[in-house]
């Protein structure tokens, strides 16, 4: 199987030269010949174009910095779909534009070309070590058939639905992770400049419930059920907490936009009736606003999928 590689900067490099020590044989382009260094030099063939990787390879992966990039190595002169085969299949690992995906995938299917949107996550270290999230939407039989090869660039490779569940995915957990990252901000500038070391704050609350857990993990216990009684921490007493930590702040003189967004969020909950339910009952508020069913996934398939990655 000849296997093309489009794109070889921070990440697709990595990834690519990770494709050759699992034996695979690459065509590579990038706009940068000299990006192709190492690839060309452990075997990989060059190709001019975009098109001329499509002629050459069954499996195409393009690894672009934004969708217009996508777009251009798609659809632009000598671009992918003009040299792409009835039968092949092209894995975009880039984070991408849902509707663009969306949109050149139906152009793909037209053609007898199996799309898929394929994001990583993981970084530039995930990227040169193999550790990568793999986040694969589209079909399903395309999927399997060339898992191997995203086995060979990352070790936590999942296929979570059609196409655009892959970038929907990547976009969720990045718009979460800035969102966090503003909120930590916050407190953790609060917490110095109220009196603490830094080293010695952040040694701290790295141990508590929430630096002990990863994540998104603890969203199973009561948000993905839809079960919030009986509570494990009561919904008032956190409401107090972050009551207390708002003061704090104006007390020291430390903005909290988002903490204090929260906080409102938090009273419109303790105000519906809420103070004795779980500490989490406020997300209620914003499965209401998004007119969606209240979500209700059966805990032992919550149990599974913790259980399945230990």
């Amino acid at each position: 199987m000849q296997v093309g590689f489009i794109g070889l900067g921070t990440m697709g490099g990595s990834m690519a030269a990770n494709l050759q020590k699992a034996g695979v044989a690459l065509v590579v382009h990038d706009l940068h010949r000299q990006a192709a260094g190492r690839h060309l030099a452990a075997g990989a063939t060059w190709a001019d174009t975009p098109r001329a990787v499509a002629e050459a390879a069954d499996v195409v992966f393009t690894s672009l910095p934004a969708p217009p990039d996508v777009e251009a190595v798609a659809t632009g002169a000598d671009g992918l779909l003009g040299g792409m085969r009835t039968g092949s299949a092209w894995f975009d690992l880039s984070t991408n534009s849902v509707a663009l995906v969306r949109a050149l995938h139906a152009r793909c299917a037209a053609a007898g070309v199996a799309l898929l949107d394929a994001p990583v996550s993981g970084g530039p270290h995930g990227a040169a070590s193999g550790r990568l999230a793999i986040w694969v939407g589209g079909d399903r039989a395309a999927f399997d058939r060339h898992k191997h090869l995203l086995d060979a660039m990352g070790d936590r490779v999942r296929h979570i639905g059609p196409i655009g569940a892959g970038s929907i995915a990547k976009l969720t957990h990045n718009a979460a992770g800035a969102a966090i990252n503003v909120v930590l901000a916050e407190v953790f500038t609060m917490g110095v400049k109220a009196g603490v070391e830094p080293l010695a704050l952040w040694d701290a609350i790295r141990q508590g419930a929430t630096g002990r857990n990863r994540t998104f993990d603890r969203m199973g216990d009561h948000f993905l059920q839809g079960s919030y009684d009986p509570p494990d921490f009561a919904f008032r007493l956190i409401h107090k907490d972050v009551s207390l930590a708002a003061a704090l702040a104006r007390e020291v003189g430390v903005p909290m936009r988002m903490v204090n967004l929260a906080l409102a969020e938090m009273t419109e909950a303790l105000n519906r009736g809420w103070g004795g339910r779980d500490s989490r009952v406020s997300m209620k508020l914003q499965e209401e606003r998004a007119g969606i069913p209240p979500l209700a996934v059966p805990p032992a398939e919550i149990k599974a999928v913790l259980e399945r990655d230990g």
